[in-house]
């Protein structure tokens, strides 16, 4: 008797230790999610893809659709209106936009360690430093990421940001407005390289990423809605799970990442997705600790940056009310 009860235990504990942190839902119905892209549909977005592929939604229960985003503000304030459950979008921005507009979203997970925000010129334009950039026009989406944080980036440059000029421009416009010179650089993250190279066929392209000075900021985080990791911090939990293991695979497996993002958005090019992934791993990997982790320090370092360059009043916003748990 005594055995069997011995074998008892440690079957259970055996269980225990093998049942996931965060606890999943008994078969049945699955929850559904709606999560937004950061922006279209892009390779730096095909982790979503790769986690609905490889199943790691279904694993959690749950039946995800997943939409493209139109840039981190438009992001932040679907999800705040609970139009969507989850969304990308940059880090910083989101700062930015809580601070001014006090949208009750929150971040759950960082998906890049380090901003991927850049100005992108091709290399006959002569843009090689911060200080080439006075004096020239930059495409760029009214309130996109890039424009939000380059008068943060132009102080840490040394340079005056005013004295460089945003020309407003539609997304989709921008490589073939770069292309036809129409501008002199556009706003584009470090991994739209090898997109603007074939929309400019073949011609070099270079960029100034705002993370070479800026190391302490955050590129996109998941957001949610401020008080769903309270209300219901299962379906979190199991939601960023999922994703952020689609995020780990693609960046192991660019080429297959660029595959299934075609395979869901057929109008995108497999071969650049792939590129935009492969891209994308150092900025994914944190130096330590698992992907998607965040640092207190550096989200307080951030609001101070932000503080400092003049792009939100002081004691706006705090770290708590940025990352859920802070």
């Amino acid at each position: 008797m005594r055995k069997h009860l011995l074998a008892a235990l440690a079957a259970a504990a055996l269980t225990a230790c093998s049942t996931p942190a965060t606890d999943q839902p008994a078969a049945g119905n699955a929850d559904k999610v709606t999560y937004l892209t950061s922006f279209s549909t892009f390779g730096r977005d095909a982790y979503a893809y790769v986690a609905q592929e490889k199943g790691y939604f279904k694993e959690v229960n749950l039946d995800v659709t997943i939409n493209p985003g139109t840039a981190t503000v438009d992001v932040l304030k679907l999800v705040a209106s609970g139009r969507a459950d989850f969304g990308a979008g940059d880090f910083t921005a989101t700062a930015i936009t809580v601070a001014k507009e006090k949208l009750p979203v929150t971040t759950v997970a960082m998906i890049h360690q380090k901003s991927l925000a850049a100005i992108v010129s091709l290399t006959d334009k002569g843009i090689k430093t911060p200080a080439d950039l006075v004096g020239k026009r930059i495409g760029d989406q009214p309130g996109s990421t890039n424009q939000l944080m380059f008068p943060v980036y132009a102080k840490q440059a040394g340079i005056d940001h005013t004295k460089v000029e945003f020309v407003p421009s539609a997304p989709p416009a921008l490589p073939q407005l770069l292309a036809a010179g129409q501008v002199d650089g556009i706003g584009q993250f470090v991994v739209g390289v090898p997109l603007i190279e074939k929309a400019a066929q073949g011609r070099k392209a270079n960029a100034l990423p705002y993370g070479d000075l800026l190391p302490d900021l955050y590129g996109n985080a998941l957001v949610t809605q401020k008080d769903l990791p309270a209300k219901n911090p299962q379906l979190v939990d199991r939601f960023r799970g999922a994703l952020l293991k689609g995020l780990a695979y693609s960046i192991e497996h660019p080429e297959e990442s660029g595959q299934i993002l075609k395979k869901y958005q057929p109008t995108q090019d497999a071969a650049v997705a792939a590129a935009e992934v492969a891209l994308m791993l150092p900025y994914v990997r944190p130096t330590d600790g698992p992907v998607g982790r965040s640092d207190e320090f550096r989200v307080a370092r951030t609001i101070q940056l932000l503080v400092e360059a003049g792009a939100i009043p002081e004691s706006s916003v705090t770290s708590k009310d940025l990352v859920a748990g802070s």
